[in-house]
C-alpha cells in the first residue's frame, strides 16, 4: 500500500510551549486513520502543520509524493490536492448552499466547465439539493456540516483532513456524515481524522495513531493496540439476585452491589464454570454481559485519566 502523507520528527515551539516533540505519523493511499490524542496533546498543530498554516521548527513532511517542508513553491502545487475540513464551521452565511459551492469552487480552482457538475454532485452528495437556495445562515448545525464539507472537498482531493467532523450534530446527521466520507474513501481518498469521539473512531477507522505530549506513543490497527496495551481479556458484568458469597470473589472476580464483573480470557471457557458455581451458591443471574476491549480503555490506559485543559 503506497503512502500518501507521512510526517517524520516533527518539532514545533511556540514560545515557552513545546507543542510538537518529534511526532511523526503515515498514512497509505485509501486508508482511513484516526489520529487521536488529549487535548494539548500537539494535533491541531500536526493537522496546521500538514495543512500549511504552521511552519515546522524540525521534520519532514511529505504529501503524496512531494517533500512539501523543504520547498515552498512544491507545497503550494501539491497542497492542491488536499482537503481541509475545519472544525470551525467556514461558510458564507448570507449566501445559499449553491452560492457557497461556487465560491469554495472558484477559490480551489475548479474550471468553470467543471464547476456545476461539481456542485449538482455536491447537493445530492450532501442531501442539500432541496434546499440549494436557501441561505446558509438558515441551515441546522448538521446542514452546516455538511454543506462545510462539501466545500472542503468539492475539487476531490486525493488527501483529506478532518478536524472533529462530526461535533455538535444530531445522530441521523453524524451518520450521514460517516456515509458521506466513507463514499469518498471508497473512490479512493485517504482520510485523517481527529476526534473525540473514541466508539466513532473505533467503528469507522482503518488505523488508529495516539500523540500525547506532542510525541508518537501508538501506533496500529484496533487489535494490535488492545494487545500491546490492555491485553485481549473480556470483562463479563453479571447481575444477580442477591450478593454472592464470599467464596465466589477472586483477584479476577469482584462484586458492586448485585453486579459480579469478571475479567477472562476465554469466555466461551470461563463462563459455563462460573455460572454453575453460583448456581450451585443458590444465585440466581439476571442479566450477562460481555464487554470488548475499547478503544476508550486503550487511550486512557496510554495517556491517564487527569483532566487535560
Amino acid at each position: 500500500m503506497s503512502t500518501v502523507l507521512s510526517v517524520v520528527d516533527a518539532h514545533k515551539t511556540y514560545g515557552e510551549t513545546q507543542a510538537l516533540k518529534g511526532a511523526s505519523i503515515t498514512l497509505n493511499a485509501g486508508e482511513w486513520l484516526g489520529l487521536l490524542g488529549p487535548n494539548g496533546a500537539g494535533k491541531t498543530t500536526l493537522i496546521r502543520a500538514i495543512a500549511g498554516r504552521v511552519l515546522l521548527d524540525q521534520g519532514r513532511i511529505n504529501l503524496l509524493g512531494s517533500d512539501i517542508s523543504s520547498d515552498r513553491n512544491l507545497a503550494i502545487e501539491t497542497r492542491k490536492r488536499l482537503g481541509v475540513v475545519p472544525q470551525e464551521i467556514a461558510l458564507y452565511p448570507l449566501l445559499t448552499a449553491r452560492e457557497n459551492l461556487q465560491a469554495f469552487g472558484t477559490l480551489s480552482g475548479i474550471p468553470a466547465a467543471d464547476l456545476e457538475t461539481r456542485i449538482e454532485w455536491a447537493l445530492e452528495w450532501t442531501g442539500l439539493a432541496d434546499r440549494a437556495k436557501d441561505l446558509a445562515k438558515t441551515f441546522s448545525g448538521g446542514m452546516k456540516r455538511r454543506l462545510n464539507i462539501a466545500c472542503s472537498v468539492l475539487h476531490r482531493p486525493s488527501v483529506i483532513l478532518l478536524d472533529e467532523p462530526t461535533v455538535g450534530v444530531d445522530p441521523q446527521s453524524r451518520q450521514r456524515i460517516w456515509d458521506m466520507l466513507a463514499a469518498l474513501r471508497k473512490e479512493g481518498a485517504a482520510l485523517l481524522l481527529t476526534t473525540h469521539q473514541l466508539d466513532e473512531a473505533q467503528t469507522v477507522c482503518d488505523r488508529i495513531t495516539i500523540i500525547d505530549h506532542g510525541r508518537t506513543i501508538a501506533d496500529g490497527t484496533m487489535d494490535q493496540l488492545v494487545l500491546d496495551t490492555i491485553g485481549p481479556s473480556r470483562t463479563v458484568l453479571l447481575t444477580l439476585d442477591a450478593p454472592p458469597t464470599s467464596d465466589l470473589l477472586t483477584l479476577s472476580i469482584i462484586c458492586e452491589d448485585l453486579t459480579l464483573r469478571a475479567s477472562m480470557t476465554d469466555v466461551a471457557a470461563d463462563l459455563p464454570p462460573l455460572l454453575q458455581r453460583l448456581h450451585g451458591a443458590g444465585r440466581k443471574v439476571r442479566d450477562v454481559q460481555v464487554q470488548s476491549p475499547s478503544l476508550h480503555s486503550v487511550f486512557i490506559h496510554l495517556t491517564g485519566r487527569d483532566l487535560r485543559e
